[in-house]
């Protein structure tokens, strides 16, 4: 028998313990605490592994605590829940000891666990549950170390990406980081999803370029790569790091940037051809040089009361938005002949710095300090109405003019959401299928984000924004990937398959539905993994890796 058959016995044989031990269910069974109990129990354990310097009692939170609703609503970052059930306890952890111990301890007491870094989930798994649970909010969490002699940093996973870029252009300008373009989304969910930005295009996402980590596990032990072995270190690169531990931090590799890049965005008339306009996009943009990411967004316009075009329909617009590594007489020369429909020119081109390019993609004003991007815009109330639901696709096969005339027609009637398309190729065309569980890599022409955001309370503006997403979504099903129907991890949506509650260990087959949209191929090497580092299936949630089915 080889190691990695004895080691998936081993697992094996642990799962079947763990059924015997708990319920029939498959689920941890919560010993009979009240609220009260249950926080003193939480913390005389956390005290049994820790010294009194620690304070532990300053950074464990109920909701008998003043500071428990700030400290909950603080990367709470969407309404729509609010309403939903509130962790019993909140573990704001300094050091990674903490966190171990709060492993133990949750597990002890037989509670559920979630991980929050950003609070960017768009399902709210990372701090919501449909049971009884704790939550660990790694938010202080946040040291960036980067050494520019090795292009590498550590990077905690409470720290945001605005915080990464930051630390990275004070110790040089001429590195950068192929990462999201959200200054306020955490490295913990972001790398653990896959990480895409808009320089994938020339380095391949996130993940591509993360050379190690740390990741406390279900036994509360923290390993990294050489420890953790490269299975599990495979899979927290892409797989979703809260399916298998608690990712403490990631060593990232640094990626050279010119010392001026371009940026544009244009607008397109939805009367002039636009059919056609979009259908040419799609032969360029995945095709062009690979220091140019065009990104397609249709949207409707941000005014108090939209208006109707002459057919009744609302209007709406078009636009591309670009970074170019590069100079502006480059991007427009490339472009002339790549793209003419574009009708670019040098003035609509802005030459700047990478860092300048971070801000202007992140709705910043680029000629401010850099410094704004260290700012984590945490001031949240629960009265707070931003709420925001997001779908994916995959465009395999180009799609036809008639095809984008009706995709149009479609969108100009719907009033409450937008779509935008960003391109793959490039070096996203090169690196392997199986390098990093995210799937989606060559054959892949774009992917197209289905974005809902409202800020008007209640169930019938969360109903109105739900019902067309979920219209255009199916409207979309001839154009986009099959078998499976391809979906991105970090863009979460419940709606395409999610685990029920109390299935415990029999979890497989609901697993695969979402799982092989969000992974393909690599789904069942992620399983394997997840049951030899977490046979007790200890870190779970509605849309996490299952373990391998049983049989008693």
């Amino acid at each position: 028998m080889t190691n990695k058959s004895s080691c998936l016995v081993s697992a094996i044989v642990s799962v079947l313990l763990v059924q015997l031990l708990f319920s029939t269910s498959g689920s941890l069974q919560p010993l009979a605490f009240d609220d009260s109990s249950v926080y003193e129990t939480f913390l005389q354990c956390l005290e049994s592994y820790l010294s009194p310097h620690d304070q532990i009692s300053n950074l464990v939170f109920t909701s008998t605590n003043s500071s428990y609703t700030s400290v909950l609503q603080a990367y709470k970052r969407n309404a729509r829940f609010n309403s939903d059930l509130k962790p019993l306890i909140i573990v704001t952890p300094t050091s990674i000891p903490h966190v171990q111990y709060a492993v133990l301890c949750t597990r002890r007491i037989g509670y559920r666990l979630r991980i929050r870094s950003g609070g960017h989930d768009f399902e709210g798994l990372s701090y919501v549950s449909d049971s009884p649970f704790f939550l660990i909010d790694m938010s202080n969490l946040r040291s960036i170390e980067v050494n520019i002699e090795t292009n590498s940093a550590w990077v905690q996973s409470g720290a945001i990406l605005g915080e990464v870029y930051y630390a990275i252009w004070e110790k040089s300008k001429v590195h950068g980081f192929p990462a999201g373009v959200c200054p306020t989304v955490a490295v913990g969910g972001h790398f653990s999803g896959g990480g895409y930005g808009n320089m994938m295009r020339k380095f391949g996402l996130s993940v591509d370029h993360i050379v190690d980590a740390q990741i406390v596990d279900a036994s509360g032990d923290l390993l990294d790569r050489k420890s953790m072995g490269e299975g599990l270190f495979w899979a927290i690169r892409g797989g979703g790091g809260a399916s298998f531990g608690i990712v403490i931090s990631y060593k990232i590799e640094l990626v050279e940037v010119p010392e001026t890049v371009t940026v544009f965005q244009v607008e397109s008339n939805p009367d002039e051809g636009l059919a056609d306009f979009v259908y040419r996009w799609q032969f360029v943009a995945p095709t062009t040089s690979n220091d140019l990411f065009m990104r397609l967004h249709f949207s409707h316009p941000k005014t108090t009361q939209l208006e109707q075009g002459s057919n009744g329909t609302a209007s709406f617009q078009v636009s591309i938005q670009a970074l170019y590594l590069g100079k502006a007489d480059d991007v427009v020369s490339l472009l002339s002949k790549d793209f003419p429909e574009l009708g670019l020119k040098r003035q609509d081109c802005t030459e700047m710095s990478w860092i300048e390019s971070v801000l202007w993609y992140g709705s910043l004003n680029y000629r401010s300090s850099p410094k704004v991007l260290l700012d984590r815009k945490v001031v949240r109330s629960p009265n707070d109405t931003n709420s925001a639901k997001r779908k994916s696709d995959f465009v395999v096969n180009p799609v036809s003019r008639e095809g984008l005339g009706d995709i149009l027609k479609r969108v100009a009637g719907q009033l409450q959401f937008s779509m935008t398309f960003s391109p793959y190729g490039g070096e996203m065309s090169e690196i392997p299928t199986s390098s990093s569980p995210f799937p989606h890599r060559a054959g892949n022409l774009y992917k197209i984000e289905y974005v809902g955001n409202w800020n008007e309370a209640g169930e019938k503006a969360e109903r109105a924004v739900m019902t067309q997403l979920r219209r255009m979504y199916s409207f979309m099903a001839p154009y986009v990937s099959k078998n499976p129907r391809r979906a991105y991890l970090n863009y979460r949506d419940l709606d395409i398959g999610k685990m029920s509650h109390g299935k415990g260990y029999r979890s497989y087959e609901e697993g695969k539905v979402y799982g092989m949209k969000y992974f393909h191929g690599n789904f069942d090497r992620l399983v394997k993994v997840k049951t030899e580092v977490d046979p007790a299936n200890f870190f779970r949630d509605e849309q996490s890796i299952p373990t391998l089915p049983m049989k008693l």
